[in-house]
């Protein structure tokens, strides 16, 4: 789990940049900023959704995952977790919900979180997750520096969805194929690109939701051959 730690502290330090930087950032700026981050980000979930070998296995799995989402109501869960995160810390921190589900789903659902907490857990190779903390940190502070310090919290959502998919790969390895990890990376490209139409303010999509989709394209790959 070295890379997960390393990937957590990353975020840590990249958000304490960004809110020393929001302290002096008027809001317009901070508006801008989110704007401008959201469509790169659009654009690498319309990379990784384009990469599935199968469009009919990421359907039915967002399918499955948006039933299983609604009837778990994880959106509803996450938002009143947010806000109890944003009385309890207070407004002079920013909207600490906002920027915890945000930077949460971010940094959990792309492929390299995926991947690279595979690879970590099959042959303890981190560079995969290096890779990503220097990304995720450099983030950090532009999240940070528009949504507070809710950003900071996400790095315990990284340990726990991170360091999870490390240990469980670390014992049933043998059945993640390469077919598996493509439909779980395409999937989680199609969730990102609902968080970039989030933060862009397009639409409410209830991206929370679709998170069981992600296992359900595993399990979906793997007896689609049947």
């Amino acid at each position: 789990m070295k890379g997960t730690l390393v990937n957590a502290g990353a975020i840590l330090v990249g958000s304490a940049a960004g809110l020393l930087l929001k302290r002096g950032l008027p809001g317009r700026y901070q508006q801008s900023i989110m704007q401008g981050l959201a469509l790169p980000i659009g654009i690498i979930g319309l990379q990784m959704a384009l990469k599935t070998n199968n469009i009919l296995i990421v359907i039915l799995s967002l399918t499955v995952g948006a039933v299983l989402g609604e009837m778990l109501d994880i959106d509803g869960r996450l938002a009143r977790f947010g806000n109890w995160l944003t009385r309890k810390l207070g407004g002079q921190y920013g909207n600490v919900g906002e920027g915890f589900v945000t930077a949460s789903l971010v940094y959990c659902v792309g492929a390299m979180a995926v991947v690279g907490s595979i690879q970590d857990g099959l042959t303890g190779d981190a560079a995969t997750l290096y890779a990503k903390s220097m990304l995720d940190g450099i983030s950090a502070v532009v999240f940070a520096s528009a949504l507070g310090i809710g950003v900071a919290l996400s790095s315990v959502a990284v340990i726990l969805y991170q360091g999870s998919i490390t240990l469980l790969a670390g014992m049933f390895g043998a059945v993640l194929s390469a077919d598996i990890i493509t439909e779980l990376s395409a999937v989680g490209g199609i969730l990102i690109i609902g968080i970039s139409i989030l933060m862009l303010e397009i639409k409410k999509i209830k991206v929370a939701n679709l998170l069981p989709a992600i296992p359900a394209a595993a399990i979906i790959t793997a007896l689609w051959p049947l």
